[in-house]
């Protein structure tokens, strides 16, 4: 389930996940089936998770939570794309700056969660990337427990906001309304399926 993941370990990849990851593939099917604003509400809520971990060691540093913030107004309809934007760019960029992999993996999962608001397909940025710190900080031989614990999370929380998001009755910009507009991660799978 995790041969992919130690392949890019030796080989020293900066991401050690993908949408190809088999360990993902329930997460991404139940992706693929949400609506816009279920995917914002739950990548917005899992990043909460990294934002900690990443202030506990760099608390000085506070363009991940802007960017978390900003983004949540921005689907409030409280402010446009173009602030939100540059605080997810900021966000990747401590990433960066810092020079820390593991620290810099979750600066780059809440980024993607950020631009969830923008896109379905970050959302899956945020398991790939805060996954990728997991590994990095419990090591190649122990990582398979935190990193399935890890996933169960992502779906329970995932199958909650299916069930709750709309009954929260909040403000949304309008783009997040749009039902009628289809997933662009199952778009992306059909797409990448072989004819």
């Amino acid at each position: 389930m995790f041969s992919d993941v130690k392949v890019k370990f030796q080989r020293k990849n900066q991401i050690l996940f993908s949408r190809d990851s088999e360990c993902l593939q329930e997460l991404i099917q139940l992706i693929q089936q949400q609506t816009h604003r279920t995917l914002v509400m739950w990548a917005l809520g899992c990043a909460k998770t990294p934002l900690m971990e990443f202030e506990e060691k760099y608390p000085k540093e506070k363009r991940p939570r802007i960017c978390l913030t900003l983004c949540e107004d921005w689907a409030r309809g409280k402010m446009k794309m173009d602030k939100a934007k540059r605080a997810i760019l900021n966000s990747h960029a401590v990433a960066k700056e810092i020079d820390d992999p593991q620290y810099g993996a979750l600066c780059h999962a809440i980024g993607h969660a950020g631009a969830t608001v923008h896109v379905e397909t970050h959302a899956l940025g945020l398991p790939m990337y805060e996954l990728t710190a997991l590994v990095l900080k419990h090591g190649i031989d122990h990582f398979e427990a935190p990193v399935h614990d890890k996933i169960n999370f992502y779906q329970k929380r995932l199958l909650y906001w299916q069930d709750n998001t709309d009954k929260l009755k909040l403000e949304w910009v309008d783009f997040l309304l749009d039902d009628t507009k289809p997933n662009k991660e199952r778009l992306l799978s059909e797409k990448q399926r072989p004819k």
